[in-house]
C-alpha cells in the first residue's frame, strides 16, 4: 500500500456533491488544509443533472412551511437548517456571483437555467479556498485508531490503495440513488464497519408502476390542476394537487412523486396501495352531474358516448373511463342509462389507479433511509460513536419534497460539518 505524504490535513471529505463541496469550502475557508475525495472523474456530477439540468437548488417558503416539506427526521434537521437556510444559500451564491430567480411555488433557480453555474461556483470556490482534490479516488475504509477517526484509505484509478490520515473525516458521499453519478451507496458500508446503524434504504421521490388494464393507453398523457390521493388499504393517506403524467409503466411527475415515499413504504410493508384522481377537484359531485346534463342536451340527436365524454376528460381517457362505467365511446348516448351515469360521475372524482411497484434508483431522485441520526450530533453532524467523524447529505437518514427541499438539505448538513465544531 502506498502512502500519501506530500501534505497533512486537518480535513478530509469524502465525496465531491453538494454537501461535501459545501463542507471542504466551509472549512477551508476557516483555515484548515481540507482534502476531497471524489470516485468519479470530477466533483458535482449530480449537481449538473439535477432538476433537469436547471437546478432548483432550495426553496424560499418560510422556516416552518419549509421543514414540513422534510419527511424523515425533521427535528434533527432543524438545527443545520437554522444554522444555514434557505436565505443564507441564496446570499452565498449571489456572493459567487451566481445569479438566481424565484419561481412559482417558491423554487429558486439559477437566472441561467444551467445546474453548471451551481457545479462551478461550488468547485471554484474549493479551488479558491486552496482545497485539493482527488479524483478518481474511490474510499474502500475508514482509519479508526480506538474511538477516533485518523484517515482513510482509498483506491485509485488505476487499482493502487493509498491512504490519507487526517483528525477528522467527512462522509458525503451521498445515497444510492442516480448511480451513473457515483451515488451507489458506499457511504453505508464504511459507516456501518464504524459501527453506526443504516436505516434501510429504498427510493424517494421515485416513478410509481401501475396495473391499470389500460395503461397503454394513457402511455404519454399528462394531466394539470388534478388532485391525487394516496389509499393505502383503501384508507386516505395524503392527497397533492398539481401535475402528473402517465408512462408506458405507471406514472410519475410532481404529484406522484412527492407522495412516493409512502406509497413505496406502503408497498414493501405489503399493504394495498391506489391512487384516486379526482378529474373535477373544482367541482363537486352535484356540479359534476349538472355539467353533464348540460353538454348531453347539446348535443345532436343520434350522438355516441365519445361525443359526450370528449368533453369531460382528455382523449387519451376516454376509453379507460369508458370500461370502468361499462360503457364504450362508440355506443349510442341513447343506450346511456342512469346508473352508467352515476358510475360516470363518480370515477371523474374518484379514478382508480392500482399501484403495483415502484421504479428502481436509476430513476429516484433521493434516496430514504441512511446513517441512523440517532447516533449522529444535529448541533454539529459529528458521530456519537467515533471521534471526528462527521456525516452530510444524503448518506444521512434525511429526506424531503421535491422543490429545493433535499439540495437543502444537502447545502445545509454540509455547511454545519465544515464549521468542524467538537461538543464535549
Amino acid at each position: 500500500m502506498l502512502t500519501e505524504n506530500v501534505k497533512e490535513y486537518d480535513l478530509i471529505v469524502v465525496g465531491g456533491g453538494a454537501a461535501g463541496l459545501m463542507a471542504a469550502g466551509t472549512a477551508a475557508s476557516n483555515g484548515l488544509k481540507v482534502v476531497l475525495l471524489e470516485k468519479m472523474e470530477k466533483p458535482a456530477r449530480k449537481i449538473r443533472i439535477t432538476g433537469k439540468g436547471r437546478c432548483n437548488l432550495t426553496n424560499i417558503k418560510p422556516e416552518e412551511e419549509f421543514l414540513e416539506k422534510v419527511q424523515t427526521n425533521r427535528d434533527f434537521f432543524r438545527p443545520a437548517y437554522e444554522a444555514f437556510d434557505n436565505r443564507a444559500l441564496v446570499r452565498f451564491f449571489e456572493r459567487k456571483g451566481v445569479r438566481l430567480e424565484t419561481e412559482r411555488g417558491g423554487r429558486v433557480f439559477p437566472k441561467s437555467g444551467k445546474a453548471w453555474d451551481i457545479a462551478d461556483a461550488l468547485v471554484e470556490w474549493c479551488r479558491d479556498e486552496e482545497v485539493d482534490v482527488i479524483c478518481h479516488a474511490a474510499v474502500t475504509r475508514l482509519l479508526l485508531f480506538g474511538d477516533r477517526v485518523r484517515g482513510v484509505e482509498y483506491r485509485t484509478k488505476r487499482g493502487f490503495l493509498r491512504k490519507i490520515e487526517a483528525p477528522a473525516v467527512v462522509l458525503c458521499t451521498g445515497g444510492a440513488s442516480y448511480p451513473a453519478t457515483g451515488s451507489t451507496g458506499d457511504g453505508y458500508a464504511l459507516a456501518h464497519a464504524a459501527g453506526h446503524g443504516i436505516e434501510p434504504v429504498r427510493p424517494s421521490l421515485v416513478p410509481l408502476e401501475t396495473s391499470l388494464p389500460d395503461r397503454t393507453a394513457l402511455e404519454g398523457l399528462q394531466l394539470r390542476n388534478v388532485r391525487v390521493a394516496l389509499l393505502v388499504d383503501g384508507e386516505r393517506v395524503t392527497d397533492e394537487f398539481g401535475e402528473m403524467a402517465f408512462s408506458s409503466r405507471g406514472v410519475e411527475g410532481a404529484v406522484v412523486l412527492r407522495m412516493s415515499r409512502q406509497a413505496v413504504d406502503a408497498l414493501i410493508e405489503g399493504h394495498k396501495v391506489e391512487l384516486s384522481l379526482d378529474l373535477k377537484p373544482a367541482l363537486d359531485a352535484e356540479t359534476v352531474r349538472e355539467r353533464i346534463a348540460r353538454e348531453k342536451a347539446a348535443l345532436p340527436a343520434g350522438g355516441v358516448m365519445s361525443d359526450l365524454l370528449r368533453k369531460l376528460m382528455p382523449r387519451e381517457m376516454m376509453i379507460p373511463v369508458a370500461r370502468m362505467v361499462g360503457t364504450h365511446p362508440k355506443r349510442l348516448l341513447s343506450s346511456f342509462t342512469p346508473a352508467q351515469e352515476e358510475e360516470l360521475i363518480r370515477v371523474l372524482k374518484d379514478f382508480r389507479i392500482p399501484v403495483s411497484d415502484y421504479r428502481p434508483f436509476t430513476e429516484a431522485i433521493v434516496t430514504a433511509g441512511g446513517v441512523s441520526v440517532e447516533e449522529v450530533n444535529p448541533r454539529t453532524m459529528e458521530s456519537q460513536r467515533i471521534r471526528g467523524l462527521y456525516f452530510a447529505g444524503e448518506v444521512l437518514d434525511l429526506d424531503a419534497n421535491t422543490g429545493g427541499y433535499n439540495l437543502q438539505i444537502a447545502f445545509s448538513t454540509g455547511r454545519l460539518a465544515g464549521m468542524m465544531r467538537h461538543e464535549a
